[in-house]
């Protein structure tokens, strides 16, 4: 009897051990992951990783998979797939052009309304080719108002220093159901090694824009081309000045300096003045808020680009503004009510329970991933990938992403490596956290999906581990006999 109780013993602690050894093997990161976290200082508690096959049942890797982590702007394949399935590759967005009086020979006995409904990238060229339109139709002369209807997205307060004190900052620009060329205004750097001077351009100029420039072409390498020029930005969001002063080198050639200075109304109307006046046009009131009352006539309808195209704007170099125009629309196409971001929240949940996609931790704020609050968990990150390999939408979804070593946010990444161009990655990035997830064509031709997300002070250390995680997955995962540990 004592015999068979030990023997039975033995047995349940060498089914534990089996069943600990294969869930540790399972759950374990490769040797260089750990290797180049270790050099970082990342703890391996701070860090998720997920691969498998597109055509598997279970994990390749699964660690600390279940935890509910930031996925920073990884976030956007979530926004990105949710709207190719929902509004469809071909939606386009519309902003129109009203006439709110009688028009006598070129002239507007009234107000010039402009209706937005989102455009995630309304850019300068194409509202000029709005007011072309106008232009062609006779139009020159507006006794009224420009009248902004922005009325598709529910209006709501924005503070865009809450991020990061940034204000200024092109990525912290709120969205707007009129939102142009995103807000921003963009100073043209041209330096000339000859006069030493430094042309500096405003692009656009709006009329509430005082500016000066007094900078310094001198020689030496590029390097950072900003540490040499002092800039002073004001704004009271009517008004703005800009100005520089210092020294940039010639080298650098053409720069770009983008900064937001204008409240959004405010800079629609500047920029309609300055652009409708080059035309030839002019308008005699200011700017206000309305809606297009009934009985006004439609002139002219601009049209931005496909679905499709826009989602590999957003992720390709991972556009917040986009994204969270992108999210919005979600809310006031599905919902037909003006949009805001519980709204869209609402829309996609719902579109993630009718694909039997439960991700109970899920946190979403604003779709971007520029959040200090969207949660997921690596596994369902991977459960979301999974599916989108098995959507109609998958070909528009994946050519969308990052191809390694070649555009987008990955193109200085494994430039001379084997998986440069075999992996389409959206990488991510907070001062927190450092995430990456997407599809690895491996060197036997297996398709897997890899998600890794880092939450850690040091995670900006943390590229090399991710580096090497996407080597493993090219080089075979779990039967890569010659992975590499990075330098």
């Amino acid at each position: 009897m004592l015999l068979k109780l030990l023997t039975m013993l033995t047995l349940r602690i060498l089914l534990v051990l089996v069943l600990t050894i294969g869930t540790a093997g399972a759950q374990s990161l490769p040797g260089a992951v750990r290797l180049a976290l270790t050099r970082a200082q990342i703890p391996a508690s701070s860090v998720a990783a997920f691969v498998q096959d597109v055509d598997g049942t279970k994990p390749i890797l699964s660690h600390n998979a279940a935890k509910a982590m930031n996925p920073a702007s990884t976030m956007k394949l979530l926004t990105t797939f949710a709207a190719l399935e929902l509004l469809g590759t071909t939606y386009t967005w519309k902003t129109e052009g009203y006439a709110a009086g009688p028009i006598q020979g070129d002239t507007l006995q009234g107000d010039l309304i402009l209706k937005g409904h989102g455009d995630p990238k309304l850019s300068l060229e194409n509202f000029w080719l709005l007011l072309r339109k106008l232009r062609a139709l006779g139009l020159r002369d507006i006794r009224g108002d420009l009248v902004l209807d922005r009325s598709y997205f529910e209006a709501i307060a924005y503070d865009a220093a809450k991020f990061d004190a940034e204000p200024l900052r092109p990525y912290n620009v709120g969205p707007d159901a009129l939102l142009l060329n995103f807000k921003t205004v963009r100073f043209r750097f041209v330096p000339d090694a000859d006069t030493k001077n430094v042309t500096v351009i405003a692009e656009p100029k709006p009329g509430g824009l005082e500016f000066f420039a007094a900078v310094r072409a001198v020689d030496g390498d590029c390097g950072d081309w900003r540490a040499g020029i002092r800039s002073d930005f004001q704004s009271n969001g009517g008004s703005a000045s800009a100005r520089f002063g210092g020294s940039m080198p010639a080298s650098c050639g053409e720069q770009y300096w983008n900064a937001s200075l204008f409240a959004q109304p405010d800079y629609v109307y500047g920029v309609f003045r300055q652009l409708w006046q080059e035309l030839g046009g002019t308008i005699s009131g200011g700017w206000r808020d309305g809606a297009v009352p009934a009985g006004a006539r439609l002139l002219a309808t601009g049209e931005s680009a496909t679905n499709a195209e826009l989602v590999r704007d957003i992720n390709k170099f991972s556009n917040n503004v986009m994204a969270r125009q992108l999210f919005l629309t979600l809310g006031a196409e599905m919902l037909k009510l003006p949009a805001n971001n519980e709204r869209s929240a609402q829309v996609v949940r719902a579109w993630l329970a009718e694909r039997k996609l439960d991700f109970p931790e899920l946190v979403l704020e604003n779709g971007s991933g520029l959040s200090r609050q969207e949660r997921i968990s690596a596994e369902h990150m991977g459960r979301l990938l999974l599916d989108a390999w098995r959507s109609a939408v998958m070909p528009e979804l994946i050519s969308s992403l990052p191809l390694v070593a070649y555009d987008g946010t990955m193109r200085r990444r494994l430039r001379l490596e084997p998986i440069a161009g075999q992996a389409h990655i959206k990488t991510g990035s907070l001062n927190d956290a450092r995430t990456l997830a997407g599809y690895v064509l491996d060197k036997l031709g297996r398709r897997r999906l890899v998600v890794m997300f880092i939450n850690h002070a040091n995670s900006d250390a943390g590229r090399p581990a991710q580096d090497a995680l996407l080597q493993w997955v090219y080089e075979g995962g779990e039967h890569c006999s010659n992975c590499r540990t990075p330098p």
